[in-house]
C-alpha cells in the first residue's frame, strides 16, 4: 500500500508541528516534572523526548544510506538541547524528501538496527513508522502532563489539518 510523496511529506511537517507543541509545553515545567519518573520504558518526560528525537535521527540517518554508532546519546536528554537542535534535524528531513516523488517512495532501504540485524524496507514504510512512532510515545508525554496536572497541547492530525 503506496503513498503518495506528498502525503509522506505532509505527515512528517504534521509529526513536526505536534512535537513543537509537546516542547512548548515541556519548556513550562519544573526540572523535577520534567524528570519525573513514569515507570514507562522511557521513564520521564525529557527520556520520552529524548527518545522521539534519537528514533527521528536514527531513521534519517538510515534513510540516507549512513551509520549511526550511537542511538541516544547523554547529551539527548537535555530539553534545552532538543529545543534547539529537534527543529534543525526536522528540516533535514524535510530537505532530503523536498525532492522526492511517488516512485522515490518505493524504493527500498537496506539498513541495520542497534543490534546489527539487517533489514530493507521501502521508504514509504519507514517514514510512516517515524510518524507513527513518535505519535505514540508524546501520547505517553501528553499522559504524563495530564497525570501532572498539566493540560496537554491539542496533537491530533485533525488539529493539525484545521491549522493548514
Amino acid at each position: 500500500m503506496p503513498v503518495s510523496a506528498e502525503t509522506l511529506r505532509q505527515h512528517l511537517d504534521y509529526s513536526a508541528w505536534a512535537t513543537q507543541r509537546l516542547l512548548d509545553s515541556a519548556a513550562k515545567l519544573a526540572d523535577e516534572e520534567l524528570r519525573r519518573d513514569f515507570r514507562t520504558a522511557d521513564k520521564t518526560v525529557v527520556d520520552t523526548l529524548a527518545h522521539i528525537y534519537a528514533a527521528d535521527r536514527i531513521w534519517l540517518t538510515r534513510v540516507r544510506g549512513e551509520t549511526r554508532a550511537t542511538f541516544i546519546d547523554p547529551e539527548d536528554r537535555d530539553l534545552t538541547l532538543l529545543i534547539a537542535e529537534w527543529p534543525a534535524l526536522q528540516k533535514r528531513w524535510k530537505l532530503h524528501l523536498s525532492d522526492l516523488g511517488d516512485a522515490d517512495m518505493l524504493r527500498v532501504i537496506s539498513y541495520k538496527d542497534t543490534k546489527g540485524n539487517a533489514y530493507t524496507q521501502p521508504l514509504w514504510q519507514i517514514l510512516l513508522h517515524v510518524v507513527n512512532h513518535a505519535t505514540h510515545h508524546r501520547g505517553q508525554v501528553s499522559g504524563f502532563l495530564r497525570a501532572m496536572g498539566h493540560t496537554p497541547p491539542p496533537l491530533d492530525l485533525m488539529a493539525y489539518y484545521r491549522t493548514v
